[in-house]
């Protein structure tokens, strides 16, 4: 029987298996390592498991230093890393999304490596880590919130036009 994080897990809408969300409601974070642009974890049940850095843009833009400079909480389920402000659940490793490149917001921003994310998210009222997620493809953008980042775009060009 699951208990009330399982459960809540599970009406979340996010990607768990059964299974996933079982393993999950016992397992504790054992060790935690960076490698080929994903941070790993082991359990006290012995599995092993990733996430691109791309799903944790502080982590990605984070140096060496501070992403080694972290403490697992003493519930075992959660990473701390206090000086960039970052907290990561266990739960978020059983979310299998990977990063996709090929979107419409990637391409936006690789063709126009001179925009800054975090100014744009910062103008459009968004965090920076949002917009990154939807340039890295690890979460989609609606219809709107799309049209809203690419009109934003327009905007600024506009404006950069008029000088």
């Amino acid at each position: 029987m699951l208990n009330n994080i399982g459960k809540s897990l599970l009406n979340s809408g996010r990607n768990f298996t059964a299974n996933n969300l079982i393993q999950y409601t016992m397992a504790k974070i054992e060790k935690l390592w960076f490698a080929s642009e994903r941070i790993w974890i082991t359990t006290d049940e012995g599995q092993t498991l990733s996430r691109p850095l791309e799903a944790f843009p502080t982590l990605k833009d984070a140096t060496k230093v501070q992403r080694l400079s972290f403490k697992i909480n003493r519930f075992g389920d959660s990473i701390r890393w206090e000086e960039i402000d970052e907290d990561i659940h266990i739960s978020s490793f059983y979310n299998t999304d990977e990063a996709d490149y090929d979107n419409e917001i990637a391409r936006i921003f690789n063709r126009f490596p001179q925009l800054n994310v975090s100014e744009v998210a910062r103008s459009m009222g968004i965090h920076k880590s949002l917009l990154s997620k939807y340039i890295y493809g690890i979460k989609k953008p609606s219809e709107q919130r799309k049209e809203q980042i690419k009109q934003y775009i327009r905007l600024l060009g506009q404006d950069l036009m008029a000088i």
